[in-house]
């Protein structure tokens, strides 16, 4: 019998990339359960980040034999001293989306005088059970560029290049891309835990 996992977030595009990469375990996300809530993101690392938003909807289930797996994850580019970070879903402000946070990116790099930058991508992972609270990290090191391609993925994925690449992940098919992702890493690794749990 396939665990249940609930997923703790509101990202569309990360439910769907999770529920690809997590085969062997029926997915949910905890919209498809109790009604969506607040949940305020205030430490200062994407470990901290995810273990509130893990814990936050374990104890809003009310459910012993809940799993929930939270991710928080970001793009941090060296030539703005690591920025955006932790920040990276709300950088071009609260309620921006996805293209208006990507735009403020390449803005960013361009103002600071640089065409691309060294760059990397962190996804850490936090499930909560009642047998307490577990955590991974993933990272995917590349280059982000000031002139966005592809379509696909969602995020930064158009204006970020991994390392042996030459395609953007918005232009990567999504099998291969999450094979070198961040999230993929980080999820591989959670998997082993997952199957420990009873």
């Amino acid at each position: 019998m396939s665990k249940k996992i609930v997923l703790a977030t509101s990202n569309k595009g990360k439910v769907v990339e999770i529920k690809n990469m997590m085969e062997g375990f029926e997915v949910k996300n905890y919209t498809d359960i109790i009604a969506p809530f607040h949940i305020e993101e205030d430490a200062d690392t994407f470990k901290d980040n995810a273990i509130i938003k893990a814990k936050a909807v374990f104890d809003a289930l009310g459910d012993g034999e809940a799993i929930v797996l939270s991710d928080d994850s970001g793009i941090c580019v060296d030539a703005l001293g690591g920025e955006p970070g932790i920040y990276s879903a709300r950088y071009a402000g609260v309620g921006a989306n996805d293209k208006d946070n990507l735009q403020k990116l390449v803005e960013s790099i361009k103002a600071a005088g640089f065409d691309s930058s060294p760059a990397h991508y962190t996804a850490a992972i936090a499930i909560a059970t009642r047998e307490g609270i577990f955590t991974v990290h993933g990272h995917m090191y590349g280059t982000a560029i000031t002139e966005p391609r592809g379509d696909k993925g969602f995020g930064y994925d158009p204006m970020f290049i991994a390392e042996g690449f030459t395609n953007t992940l918005g232009e990567l098919d999504d099998e291969i891309k999450n094979r070198i992702s961040h999230r993929g890493r980080a999820l591989e690794l959670a998997k082993m835990i997952l199957k420990t749990l009873k």
